[in-house]
């Protein structure tokens, strides 16, 4: 049977409850963290296709489920350069309020600290450049109020592999749930049967989702026969 025969099918009804510990469009908020030009040139823990692959698919998840976010930059005129391609196609720089600052630690940038702790929510996920320094910081700031903090660790990159992991390490160690691209689209849509964002969501992956989303361009055409 096929994802749209079950659909059909499906009431949507839960059995039991899920867990506290997942996400869902209305209790967090994201934050997407200086994925400029010149802090995209130096990762070599993630290539840069698929770096920029996988915050599309962050990027396009937030708009999908209107999920609170903020976007900021670091030098941007200085240094950094503008926001790669996919950050501006989801949140266009003229209509979404950057929050550009020089402080390597975004935590501790006022306008940044007010835009996330305004939103009211307990929970902070975390995507950007780079992991050891601009991801770092904002994690182990967050953690230490009492937030609960999520990395999306393949929508981050760094000088390193080595760098990279550490930077996971240290802050799991300090209690930050690591999580991936494609996982935070799919906890969020978390049913076929939520049918109006269905849609939406499997178009994502097609364009963004690799061999997954080829995976469903092909069930689709064969389905039609």
């Amino acid at each position: 049977m096929s994802i749209a025969s079950l659909i059909l099918f499906s009431n949507g009804a839960n059995a039991q409850k899920p867990s506290v510990e997942l996400l869902n469009p209305t209790n967090h908020v994201l934050t997407l963290i200086d994925h400029e030009g010149q802090m995209v040139f130096p990762v070599k823990s993630i290539d840069a296709i698929d770096l920029r692959n996988n915050v599309a698919l962050v990027a396009g998840a937030t708009k999908i489920f209107n999920v609170a976010t903020v976007v900021t930059t670091v030098s941007e005129k200085s240094f950094s350069g503008p926001v790669i391609p996919e950050v501006e196609l989801f949140y266009p720089k003229a209509t979404s309020g950057y929050i550009d600052r020089t402080s390597m630690n975004s935590w501790e940038d006022q306008n940044f600290y007010k835009a996330v702790t305004s939103k009211g929510k307990k929970k902070i996920v975390l995507a950007g450049l780079w992991t050891s320094v601009c991801i770092v910081g904002p994690a182990l700031s967050a953690i230490a109020e009492g937030y609960e903090v999520y990395v999306i660790t393949d929508a981050c990159g760094d000088v390193s592999s080595e760098a990279h992991n550490m930077a996971i390490q240290r802050m799991c160690a300090a209690g930050a749930k690591p999580m991936t691209s494609l996982q935070y689209l799919l906890e969020l849509q978390r049913d076929w049967a939520r049918a109006s964002t269905y849609e939406a969501t499997t178009s994502l992956v097609k364009k963004y989702g690799g061999s997954y989303g080829i995976g469903i361009q092909y069930h689709e055409e064969i389905i039609k026969h």
